[in-house]
């Protein structure tokens, strides 16, 4: 079983820290995607370390894995109901960014 701190944003902010983890829950709030998909839209990262976040994804129970039994294997990954419950707090995030984009921070 996961630890889970005891605030409530300690738990969003360990699942929602890493920018990579952002990058593949905003990818899969479009649709499903296979391991190719997901790794060409996010760009420069390993096939190790993409699938190390996907598997922590997995475990917490936000991202949903299936494979067909074809040759060669096919895998897709989708978010789970829990997963998609994020996407309010990933477009506040977006709208925040722009809004942070546009001040004048110096």
């Amino acid at each position: 079983m996961m630890h889970c701190p005891s605030c409530p944003l300690e738990t969003a902010l360990s699942i929602l820290a890493n920018k990579r983890t952002i990058t593949i829950l905003c990818t899969l709030m479009q649709g499903t995607k296979r391991f190719g998909e997901l790794k060409a839209s996010i760009g420069d990262i390993s096939q190790k370390v993409l699938t190390e976040h996907l598997r922590n994804l997995e475990d917490k129970k936000i991202v949903e894995r299936t494979v067909y039994p074809e040759v060669p294997p096919k895998v897709e990954y989708t978010l789970t109901e829990v997963g998609y419950g994020l996407r309010p707090v990933l477009d506040s995030m977006r709208e925040w960014g722009f809004i942070y984009q546009g001040i004048d921070t110096d």
